[in-house]
């Protein structure tokens, strides 16, 4: 572990709790971690750190559970913030930008909700390693000032299961869970019935011991991404996916055997190379 980094971490969080901090907190990892370091000092520094979670229709409502378990065994104040997606036709019709509109209204929301609550500074978990991809969402949390100190020290997603690690939390090896409208291609309309099923046809597929699954949706055809490791039990337990995921609805299914790989639907963006450019600009 890289014990420098931890320590600019902690100084780096501890620079901004006298003015109270608001930390977008999803319960995984990378926002985990912040929010274990902002507890751990809040009672020094006598600061206000408040933990806020979205409840969205693109998220499973197994990552709010998750979010809830976390923050009480930190100890962190928590808050439930609701936000419907589908409000907004920017998200529902999916298009490339999609994560873009998506998280200028989240973080919009929280903005506020940290300001009512007294706290100058919002934060979240994006690390050095996302900047490496196709995220339009980060061009929002840039505009609207949003601080992300794992980006900013350039804290690598290995580093964070590492110092995740060292600080006993219980979700430093979970896995990175996006949301549900990563599942389909660009310019599909998010069908809120058709997320639900690829929600329940993932879960159902964790349970036999898998815990990294991807459901992409291409019309009739469903495309099972795993981790190449996991293959034989996935094949293991053919009949009993096929049967689940067939009495949900899905018609053809398949196993992608080049395996899981984050970003499988951006493969064919032309606008990626240049976005990314634009996120690496501003953050220099």
């Amino acid at each position: 572990m890289n014990e420098k980094k931890l320590l600019e971490l902690k100084k780096y969080i501890e620079e901004l709790l006298m003015d109270g901090i608001c930390i977008a907190f999803s319960g995984g990892v990378d926002s985990s971690l912040i929010t274990q370091i902002a507890c751990d000092l809040r009672e020094k520094a006598n600061a206000k750190v408040i933990a806020v979670t979205f409840e969205t229709s693109l998220h499973p409502l197994s990552d709010l559970e998750i979010s809830r378990r976390v923050a009480r065994e930190m100890g962190a104040e928590h808050h439930i913030l609701p936000f419907n997606e589908f409000e907004d036709e920017r998200i529902r019709m999916n298009p490339v930008d999609r994560c873009y509109h998506c998280k200028r209204g989240l973080f919009s929301n929280l903005i506020d909700f940290a300001k009512e609550r007294g706290c100058r500074w919002v934060l979240d978990g994006t690390n050095a390693d996302d900047l490496k991809e196709y995220r339009p969402g980060l061009r929002a949390i840039r505009e609207l000032q949003v601080i992300s100190p794992l980006a900013e020290l350039g804290i690598s997603k290995k580093e964070v299961r590492e110092m995740a690690e060292h600080l006993g939390l219980s979700v430093a090896k979970r896995p990175s869970a996006p949301c549900l409208a990563t599942r389909l291609p660009y310019g599909t309309e998010l069908d809120p019935e058709l997320l639900k099923k690829i929600e329940e046809g993932e879960e159902m597929i964790r349970r036999m011991g898998i815990s990294v699954i991807r459901l992409r949706v291409h019309g009739d055809i469903t495309r099972l991404e795993t981790l190449p490791g996991d293959f034989d039990t996935l094949l293991q337990n053919r009949e009993e996916i096929l049967g689940k995921l067939k009495g949900l609805g899905f018609e053809y299914i398949t196993l992608d055997l080049e395996g899981f790989r984050s970003g499988s639907m951006d493969l064919h963006l032309q606008t990626g190379e240049c976005e990314m450019d634009d996120m690496r600009r501003m953050d220099q």
